[in-house]
């Protein structure tokens, strides 16, 4: 192979694999909590102190950790309501689809335990009131102060219809196909737990092949791998899959269950935590990251928010033809509003000089805390479902940093 020509590999996981249920309890916390703040600030909600309820009060960072028979949220929260976590809990399990004692883990009998209190003040008064504000600006937008300091990056590309990296797309379409052919029962020995893995052969630097497929699932015992689940996977999960995108996949390398057995998964198997699959949840590899992960965390922590808003401006400045391939970095200290750094990399594949596409950046986009929130509405219960099969890359309307609306004026800062 020559620089240009190699292969890249990518992996995602179903809603049923440990970290996944951990991610999805942690945002499932966080929806019902922004949810619920909603209803009593609707209700004209005030405290004895003066306190009026508002998602804009909202703080969560709701971790979640599960082994077997056992699930332990924690966590620090700012909130004027009451939410039963332990339900949140058991019916986040539920739906994932660990009903059944024989699975491994059952939402029935597990055991819960909570142990959260209250954000920092310290932390609280660098985000209620931002750096900014407290040295005299008034501008509504900067009273908000970012909830950490950190890096956050933002990727895009022209490799396919969702401007996502190849492998880490196709990763997903397969994990997901497989849990909504477990749901409808079409494969009626399929378990919740499950990981694919997708390998692509690229030719200067273009995805052209896929080279391998792996895809792993629990199973109901006896289940032949070769002669049944095998045929199977390949009728109602891999070829649905590999027409989504322009790729040739028939000489594939394929392997299903490659160990022999994946009776025993989910937490018995293995534990959970939230926020261990971070490249899963972005970029497959293909992209940078800045090591924050995503679930459980209010939209005034930027390690989420910021990282929204990176993917929204790499996807517009693809979208509008100055790159094929857009990689963002943005820098904030905690309490402050503005970015620390605003840096883009475009891999030579521009096609107007670097520099202009910044300042068209910054032009068109504010990407303080405050404006991200509103121009993205994040403070919506809409984070659950973004714990599984990527934060990035999906066609839902919620899912308000794929939106494809400021390309025309990039282009027009360009120019």
């Amino acid at each position: 192979m020559s620089e240009r020509d190699y292969v890249f590999t990518s992996e995602s996981v179903t809603e049923g694999h440990p970290d996944k249920i951990c991610d999805q309890i942690s945002d499932a916390v966080l929806d019902a909590i922004i949810a619920r703040e909603t209803e009593l600030s609707a209700e004209g909600y005030v405290t004895d102190k003066g306190s009026a309820a508002s998602p804009e009060y909202v703080r969560v960072a709701c971790e979640t950790l599960t082994t077997t028979g056992l699930i332990v949220v924690a966590g620090e929260i700012r909130t004027h309501a009451y939410v039963d976590i332990p339900a949140i809990v058991r019916d986040t399990v539920r739906e994932i689809g660990y009903t059944r004692a024989k699975f491994g883990f059952d939402y029935e009998t597990c055991g819960v335990l909570t142990a959260i209190h209250e954000q920092s003040p310290d932390i609280a008064m660098g985000v209620d009131e931002a750096y900014e504000v407290k040295h005299g600006d008034k501008d509504p937008l900067d009273s908000i102060g970012a909830g950490d300091q950190g890096m956050m990056f933002g990727y895009a590309c022209n490799e396919t219809t969702q401007l996502m990296p190849m492998p880490i797309y196709l990763a997903h379409r397969l994990a997901e196909r497989l849990t909504a052919v477990r749901k409808a029962e079409v494969l009626d020995y399929l378990r919740p737990d499950g990981k694919s893995q997708v390998t692509v052969r690229y030719e200067n630097d273009r995805p052209v092949a896929v080279d391998t497929i792996v895809i792993s699932s629990q199973h109901a015992d006896g289940v032949d791998i070769e002669n049944l689940m095998k045929p199977d996977f390949i009728e109602h999960i891999i070829e649905p899959v590999m027409t989504l995108e322009d790729i040739e996949w028939r000489d594939a390398k394929i392997y299903v269950n490659p160990t022999g057995r994946f009776v025993i998964g989910g937490p018995m198997g293995d534990s959970g935590l939230t926020g261990r699959k971070i490249i899963v949840d972005t970029y497959g590899g293909m992209g940078r990251h800045g090591g924050g992960a995503f679930s459980g965390k209010d939209c005034t922590k930027v390690d989420r928010s910021a990282a929204y808003a990176a993917r929204w401006v790499a996807k517009n400045v693809v979208a509008a033809g100055l790159a094929d391939r857009c990689e963002l970095e943005l820098a904030y200290a905690i309490g402050v509003a503005h970015p620390l750094s605003l840096t883009l990399e475009t891999f030579g594949t521009e096609k107007v000089d670097v520099g202009s596409i910044e300042r068209a950046i910054s032009e068109v986009f504010d990407l303080r805390p405050g404006a991200i929130i509103r121009d993205l509405d994040l403070r919506r219960p809409i984070y659950r479902k973004t714990a599984s099969y990527g934060h990035f890359g999906r066609d839902d309307r919620d899912f308000t940093w794929e939106r494809l609306d400021r390309a025309d004026a990039l282009k027009a800062a360009v120019s």
